[in-house]
């Protein structure tokens, strides 16, 4: 995703920036998310006990890495709604109707990223805007960079793992049924998680 320097706002203008890791530096480009070898998935609680997850089948997205200058990277992603895929064909259907995503009207989810700051290490933060159904709220994912690697094809590959909790109610995804037990059948709170292998795009020419 996208990769800066942390900036210290409180602190002298004198202050040192974290360096950006070598391995990092070398990697500007634009890059091409891989679906079939990405994934974006979700974890939320089910009837206060166990948890359910689920994940996106459809996705595409691009990164821009700068390793002169981190603060001009950026990440874009599209996830098809109706991809969703919980294991379960009643439920999914559920979770795509009008009680949640409404994919028909709403078929899209997005991802912008506005900025990024390096927290040390491998750790990064990636913070963008977030659209689900016709609601844009801020973001902000927690990454380890995983490394870079040339495959079998001479594609020059960069992995990024991470995740973010959310609160579905805040992009209208309110539906819910109270238990007899006390409690809802869905809890508000979700686990977005987000395995990212991209492709180094060929320069223009």
């Amino acid at each position: 995703m996208a990769l800066f320097n942390r900036k210290n706002t409180n602190a002298p203008s004198t202050t040192a920036t974290l360096p950006v890791d070598p391995a990092l530096a070398a990697l500007t480009g634009d890059y091409v998310i891989d679906p079939a070898h990405s994934s974006i998935g979700f974890t939320v609680r089910h009837a206060m006990v166990t948890n359910v997850r689920g994940s996106f089948g459809e996705h595409e997205g691009s990164l821009r890495l700068d390793g002169a200058d981190p603060a001009n990277s950026s990440a874009s992603i599209d996830v098809r709604i109706a991809s969703i895929d919980t294991g379960i064909a009643d439920r999914d259907g559920h979770l795509v109707s009008g009680d949640f995503f409404d994919a028909e009207k709403f078929p899209l989810m997005t991802f912008r990223s506005t900025s990024a700051e390096q927290l040390g290490g491998d750790s990064y933060r990636v913070t963008g805007d977030l659209t689900i159904k016709d609601v844009t709220r801020p973001l902000s994912i927690d990454l380890e960079f995983n490394g870079s690697a040339t495959d079998v094809y001479g594609n020059e590959r960069v992995g990024f793992e991470g995740t973010a909790d959310i609160l579905r109610s805040d992009w209208g995804l309110t539906w819910n049924a109270a238990l007899e037990t006390g409690g809802v059948m869905v809890s508000d709170k979700v686990r977005l998680s987000f395995d990212i292998s991209a492709i180094k795009s060929a320069p223009q020419v």
